[in-house]
């Protein structure tokens, strides 16, 4: 592609680069200028204009914008999202649904190192997404590119954008009750509400005391594809309560305690192939903690191992919750009844 100013004699067919005021009307950035356009121009006392000029083997940004996302996404369907149309170079890619965004890294970062002008921005990797939300956005940023590194780029990169759906779709939810401990119909409705915006229901409530046989029998007894866990007193070893409920109840734990804040108590496990999630104190605030992105891989049936939730810790450190004073390292120690 040729950029900079060329008189007005020689733009027809080029690509108007900045907008520009004739009289009474305006000449849009990205047209393509054609005779009446080079008139007005010349009426407006202009004998030049910038442009830009495409080469054999270029492609208008709109078409190679629609290359690319064909080839990242080529059955959007199939992996439920949906393209928008290419405008001014840009096709937007979105949630079909609520899911968890899936990512072929390499792939998409061999794609953005092919030419400067072709681009792809995504949200991080097993980002949780509501319907009609941006998942990416495919962006050719000048007028015009080189059809063959369009070709390269989509050779790099089949594929590699894909929302997993809500395979489970229900939950239901143990709460543990000690003398004194929080009130939990603040925590149900918020509860209920992370489920729903999985496209999951919150199937049954049962409350028992926070003793481990008592919980036990209310997992194996708990209707839902998954089981939650809220305990009336943080859990605060491998050995506490609800994780040995789980054991007694014949499940195992995968994973106690996480290196996101707020969420550290969280713990992971299973029951005769159901998944049983240990929420943290802080799942009891609509704030963002690591029990969200925990529960929204595991509602979309994506493995979440050990080692996942440990690699968790780089850009875990989350937003403060207004219950927990600044700065942490000064702090009293707080509450750990309600602690995350």
């Amino acid at each position: 592609m040729r950029f900079g100013p060329v008189p007005l004699t020689e733009a027809e067919g080029a690509l108007l680069a900045h907008s520009v005021a004739c009289g009474d009307r305006r000449l849009r950035k990205g047209l393509r200028l054609e005779a009446e356009h080079l008139q007005a121009l010349a009426a407006a006392g202009e004998t030049e204009v910038i442009v830009a000029r495409l080469d054999p083997g270029d492609l208008h940004e709109n078409e190679a914008a629609a290359r690319l996302a064909a080839a990242l996404v080529p059955d959007p369907a199939a992996v439920g999202l949906k393209l928008t149309a290419p405008f001014t170079g840009r096709v937007n890619v979105l949630a079909a649904g609520p899911g968890v965004v899936e990512l072929d890294v390499a792939a998409l970062e061999a794609f953005n190192a092919v030419a400067p002008m072709i681009t792809v921005a995504t949200v991080p990797p097993f980002q949780q997404m509501a319907e009609g939300g941006m998942v990416a956005t495919i962006k050719v940023i000048s007028f015009a590119v080189s059809g063959a590194d369009v070709e390269r780029a989509c050779a790099l990169a089949p594929g590699a954008l894909r929302l997993a759906g809500p395979v489970h779709r229900s939950a239901g939810l143990v709460i543990t009750q000690v003398p004194g401990g929080p009130d939990d119909s603040k925590g149900r409705r918020i509860i209920a509400a992370r489920l729903a915006a999985l496209g999951m229901e919150l199937a049954e409530v049962r409350e028992v005391p926070h003793r481990a046989a008592e919980l036990a029998a209310a997992l194996r007894a708990v209707a839902g594809d998954v089981a939650l866990i809220l305990t009336g007193s943080a859990t605060m070893d491998i050995d506490d309560v609800a994780p040995m409920a789980l054991r007694r109840a014949g499940g195992r734990v995968e994973r106690f305690g996480m290196p996101v804040d707020p969420g550290n108590l969280l713990f992971l496990g299973d029951l005769v192939g159901r998944p049983v999630i240990g929420l943290p104190g802080c799942a009891r605030s609509p704030a963002l903690n690591g029990a969200d992105w925990v529960l929204a891989r595991v509602a979309c049936g994506l493995p979440v191992s050990a080692a996942d939730i440990a690699g968790m810790g780089v850009g875990g450190l989350l937003k403060e919750i207004p219950t927990r004073p600044q700065p942490r390292a000064l702090a009293p120690r707080p509450d750990r009844s309600v602690d995350g």
